[in-house]
C-alpha cells in the first residue's frame, strides 16, 4: 500500500473484510475464553491427550510468549502454545489446541497443501520483502522489467496466503473431531462454541488472502498505467 490513488479502492472490500475478522476474533475468543470447559483440561492436557490418542508420540509441547501466538512446527515437529492456552481451561484454549493438533495430523498424514506450504515459506519470505521495493523502483523509474519482477515476487506470497486456505480450514475441522471423539467436548453447546472460534480465526486467513489478492491485482493494473 505505499501508492495512494484511484486504484486503492481495489483493496477496500479486503480491507473491510480484514477489520470484520479483527472484530470477530477478538469478541469471540474474549466472550469464550472466559467459559471454562466442563472437562476441566488445560491446553496442555489437551494437547498430551489428543498426541496419545492419535499416536502423535514424537511432537515436543511449549509454552511460548505472546496472545495467540500458538502454531505447529512441522520442521521441528513442536507444538507451541501460548501461555493463556498452555495453561488455560476454557472452550477457547481447547478449540486452538486442538487446531494445532489437526496440524500435526496433517504433518503425519502427509497432507499436500501443508508440504507445499512449509516448502514455500523460505522463497515467500523473500519475495515479500523484495516485492514492493522492486516493483516501487520500476513504477517511479518507468521500468517495467523490474514492476514485473516485483509482480511475480509478490505473486509467491499471494501463492502462500491461498494455500494456506485449506490448511486451515482442514485443520479447524480436524479440531472438533478430536474434541468430540476424545470425549473432551460434548454436548451441542460446548460444540458450538468451539465451532465459532475456530470460524472467526479461519476468517483471518481468508481476510489475509483477500488482502494479497486484491493487492496483487492493483499492481497489475498499475503496471499497465505505466505502458
Amino acid at each position: 500500500m505505499f501508492y495512494f490513488d484511484s486504484t486503492m479502492f481495489i483493496l477496500l472490500p479486503a480491507i473491510a473484510l480484514t477489520l470484520y475478522a479483527q472484530y470477530q476474533v477478538k469478541t469471540v475468543y474474549v466472550k469464550y475464553s472466559k467459559i471454562l470447559a466442563k472437562s476441566g483440561l488445560s491446553g496442555k492436557e489437551v494437547a498430551e491427550e489428543l498426541l496419545r490418542q492419535n499416536n502423535l508420540v514424537n511432537i515436543k509441547i511449549e509454552p511460548i510468549e505472546g496472545s495467540l501466538s500458538d502454531h505447529y512446527d512441522p520442521r521441528q515437529k513442536k507444538l507451541g502454545l501460548s501461555k493463556e492456552i498452555y495453561y488455560g481451561k476454557s472452550l477457547a484454549a481447547q478449540g486452538i489446541v486442538a487446531h494445532e493438533i489437526g496440524h500435526a495430523l496433517q504433518d503425519a498424514e502427509k497432507y499436500f497443501p501443508l508440504a507445499l506450504r512449509s516448502n514455500l515459506v523460505p522463497v515467500t519470505n523473500i519475495g515479500s520483502r523484495m516485492a514492493v521495493p522492486l516493483f516501487l523502483i520500476g513504477f517511479l523509474f518507468t521500468l517495467p522489467g523490474l514492476m514485473d519482477i516485483g509482480i511475480i515476487a509478490f505473486s509467491l506470497a499471494v501463492l502462500f496466503q491461498v494455500v494456506t486456505l485449506p490448511v486451515e480450514f482442514n485443520a479447524s475441522n480436524k479440531a472438533v473431531g478430536l474434541l468430540v471423539k476424545a470425549d473432551i467436548v460434548s454436548g451441542t453447546e460446548e460444540i458450538s462454541a468451539v465451532k465459532k472460534v475456530l470460524n472467526a480465526a479461519a476468517l483471518t486467513y481468508l481476510a489475509a488472502a483477500a488482502v494479497a489478492v486484491m493487492q496483487l491485482l492493483r499492481l497489475i493494473v498499475l503496471r499497465n498505467r505505466r505502458r
